[in-house]
């Protein structure tokens, strides 16, 4: 089954791309090798530090709704998600107390999209890191490097 085919048997509506924050693109493509920027939560309540603000729980549903945003640049920039041979690597960071040693749980909110999405093709390599802040205080970042034909 297509990826794009994949996508609608889930009932998954991706989000519109939002404007690059800064002086970037979403995404760059060398070789067959894409490298999307690091993107965060767009929904305003995605704030503050998880382990003490923000739970685990609603932290991975950012992260996935993070996934959703990444799965449309991908598209955005691919005409078509057929095109993605492979998400080789996510770096998931994840704005938490000192104490908070769960970063995988979160990230797993976007690693378990791809998963659904693009099927063996969505397993990768990762890593799931904590950070003192992120822009805005959102709760997590993700940035993806995705192998496409």
């Amino acid at each position: 089954m297509s990826h794009e085919a994949k996508l609608a048997e889930l009932g998954i509506e991706l989000p519109p791309v939002p404007s690059p924050a800064g002086n970037y693109v979403h995404a760059v493509q060398t070789g067959n090798l894409l490298y999307l920027a690091g993107k965060g939560p767009i929904d305003e309540n995605a704030r503050g530090k998880v382990g003490a603000d923000v739970s685990v729980d609603d932290a991975y549903q950012h992260a996935r709704q993070v996934g959703l945003t990444l799965i449309a640049v991908m598209k955005d920039h691919l005409g078509s998600l057929d095109r993605v041979k492979q998400i080789v690597k996510v770096l998931g960071m994840v704005n938490a107390v000192p104490e908070f040693g769960q970063q995988p749980q979160v990230i797993n909110g976007c690693s378990d999209l791809f998963v659904e999405v693009f099927g063996d093709a969505g397993r990768h390599a990762r890593s799931a890191v904590g950070m003192g802040s992120l822009p805005n205080q959102i709760t997590i970042e993700i940035e993806v490097i995705v192998e496409v034909e």
